[in-house]
Formats: C-alpha cells, structure tokens, sequence
C-alpha cells in the first residue's frame, strides 16, 4: 500500500510533467506527421526537413529525461538535463537492435511451427502440437519478449541514465531487475497500453461512413491515452521502486550502547549528562 502512495505522491507532485507527457506527445507527433507533408522545391525547404527531425529528436529526448528526473526527484547536481537526454540514444539504439532481431523472428514464426510440427508424433502433429497451436505460442512468446521483457530490461538502465548519464550505477540497476514489483508493473503497462489498444482495430468496421469515422477517431483517442497513461504510470512506478530506501551495510548499522558506556575517566561526566528523576509527588 506505501508503494501506491508513493507513486500517485509522485504523480500529483509533479504534474506539470504529466500534462506534459500527454500535450508535448501529441505535438510532437503532429509536427512529425506534417513533416512527411513538407515539399522539397526550394532550399529552404529541404533544410527545414533536415533540421525538424533533430529537433524532434531532441525534444523527446527532453522530454522523457525530464519526466523521469523529475519523478526520481533528481536536483539536477549529478548530470545536466542536455547529458542525461543524449545518454538515452544509447538504449534507444540497443533497443532498435533488439527490435530488429524480434522482426526478423517474427518472420520465422511459422517456418519454426512447420519444423516443430513436423518433429511431433502422427497424433500431437493434429491435436496439441498443430501446425496453428505452435505458431500461435510462438506469437505468444514472441509478444511477451518484445513488449515485457526487453522494455523490463532497459528502461531501468535508461532511467539511470537520465539521472547519471555514462556513470550508470550498475549493481544498484542489476539488483533492481529481481524485483518482483517491476516487473509486475511492466507486465500491466504492456496489457494497458499495447494490448489493449491493439484491439480496439481487432474488429471489421460496420455501420455508415460517418459512424466510422468517429469510431476510429475515439479509437485513436482511447489508445493514445491508454498508451500514454500506462507509459508515465511506469516511469513513476520505476521511480517509486528505485528510491526505496536499501538496507544499510552491516558495518554502518547501529548498535545499541550502554548510556554510561565511554573512555575511562569520563563515568561521572557521562552520569552528569542524565537529568535525576523527577521525585516530586505528582
């Protein structure tokens, strides 16, 4: 129960950087959209499609870092906000790898269906090891790395990274990913803000065009916010989890001492410091 507490403390504290989660995503998706609109017949034109991107860039990088400095209460001593942000390239980049590795199995899936299949007895072959019930675990499986456990694994050292830049804390981050809660809040994040959404589109549309177009435009709107919503939820979350106080080492814990324990000499000064009881009748 202290956790909630902590985080929704975390959350109404800083706000500002809630609604800003929400409005600057918007907008920044907004200029990306009309960039992709912008035409290239004059000079200037071409600049300005190189330059939006940087900026774009750099904005959502400030914007994340932010965010996430300021639900860890970060002062700012350790690392500027410019170093934080530009450190989160890093595992941006881990991440495209990843996600790259995850497409390419993505399309294997079903030629490792057919292989396994095939290894299966004549009766597995078309009753539990089908052809359609491994593909469908192996989607399964797959959705499961891509959406709970590589996000898991890296946005905590991307966190970090926010906070320290390049002087990450490693075995503080090591010890993090064994906590149970974490991953319990990925886990529900994933199912809020990619499961869920994903389908909203899961159905053939029906009734009249302009009913169509207003269920797809709350469609959007519902995704954008349950994405947004469970993304912010889980930096605050990670957070709260991070900042729990550790247990001191053995060496600094604090050992109950005598009162009128001391060096030699000093007993009557150490009993002086004791007011006497107090006698007087009550």
């Amino acid at each position: 129960m202290i956790h909630q507490k902590n985080l929704f403390h975390r959350l109404r504290l800083n706000w500002k950087w809630v609604v800003a989660q929400f409005l600057l995503t918007l907008l920044l998706f907004l200029v990306a959209l009309a960039w992709t609109r912008l035409p290239d017949k004059h000079i200037w034109q071409v600049a300005l499609s190189l330059l939006i991107p940087v900026l774009l860039a750099i904005g959502a990088l400030e914007l994340q870092a932010g965010t996430v400095r300021a639900f860890a209460d970060d002062d700012g001593n350790r690392v500027k906000l410019i170093w934080g942000a530009v450190s989160l390239l890093v595992w941006i980049a881990v991440g495209a790898a990843l996600w790259a590795l995850l497409d390419w199995c993505d399309d294997q899936i079903w030629d490792w269906a057919s292989y396994l299949n095939s290894k299966a007895s004549p009766h597995g072959r078309v009753t539990t090891f089908s052809y359609q019930h491994i593909g469908h675990w192996l989607t399964i499986a797959e959705w499961i790395i891509r959406w709970i456990v590589v996000p898991a694994k890296l946005i905590p050292f991307a966190a970090a990274s926010a906070q320290w830049g390049w002087r990450v804390p490693w075995r503080r981050v090591i010890r993090f990913l064994f906590n149970w809660r974490w991953w319990l809040g990925v886990v529900l994040a994933s199912l809020a803000g990619v499961w869920l959404p994903a389908s909203f589109f899961s159905k053939e549309p029906a009734g009249s065009v302009s009913a169509q177009v207003w269920a797809v435009i709350l469609k959007l709107l519902g995704a954008y916010i349950l994405a947004v919503s469970s993304w912010t939820l889980l930096l605050a979350w990670w957070a709260t989890l991070f900042e729990l106080p550790v247990k001191p080492p053995a060496e600094e814990a604090l050992v109950a001492v005598p009162v009128l324990t001391g060096p030699a000499g000093r007993e009557r000064g150490a009993s002086a410091d004791i007011p006497p009881p107090d006698d007087t009748p009550a």
